[in-house]
């Protein structure tokens, strides 16, 4: 069994570690905000420029719907181009008359089509007495202690939490939580 003195040393010891993770964390960030901040002004100026071509396409294939009946759609330059049948949508004025109409007309596929649910809230079961939960059968386990280590800390503190945890993804998805 350690003693507080122990405890104290080995808080110290990785508070220490983490602090330099953290450190190194941060500076990554910075870094690649620079990047960011660096690239960011042309990805714009290409994406203005890519939706303005898009536009002018767009309304020249809607001016020369003839040219794409049969077939709809062709690739171009590695683009699919042409028409596409729409799904359509469907609107319900009146559920509840819906709803009558699908079980007089359609009973077999009622079932399908009506969505009856039931379902408890459990946030809403949180403040109920512990009577009340026994009394509609449900059972409260008390919670038990466990250990906490954990930062008084930020944002960065949750990238180096993923850094620290044993089951980390690959670095990609590090550096994109990071962004």
């Amino acid at each position: 069994m350690a003693t507080l003195g122990e405890i104290d040393l080995l808080t110290k010891d990785y508070s220490d570690s983490y602090n330099k993770l953290s450190n190194k964390v941060q500076d990554l960030e910075l870094e690649l905000e620079t990047v960011k901040r660096k690239h960011m002004r042309y990805i714009k100026d290409f994406a203005n420029e890519a939706l303005e071509k898009k536009s002018k396409l767009t309304a020249a294939i809607d001016e020369s719907k003839n040219l794409f009946e049969k077939p709809k759609s062709i690739v171009l330059h590695g683009m699919k181009v042409g028409l596409q049948k729409g799904k359509g949508k469907i609107t319900i004025p009146d559920e509840e008359k819906t709803i009558l109409l699908i079980k007089k007309n359609l009973a077999e596929q009622a079932d399908l089509l009506i969505k009856t649910e039931e379902k408890i809230v459990k946030p809403a079961l949180e403040n109920l007495s512990a009577g009340d939960l026994k009394k509609v059968g449900l059972n409260l386990i008390e919670s038990t202690d466990y250990v906490i280590i954990k930062p008084t800390g930020s944002d960065v503190d949750k990238i180096v939490n993923a850094l620290l945890k044993e089951d980390t993804k690959d670095e990609f998805e590090l550096v994109k939580t990071a962004s």
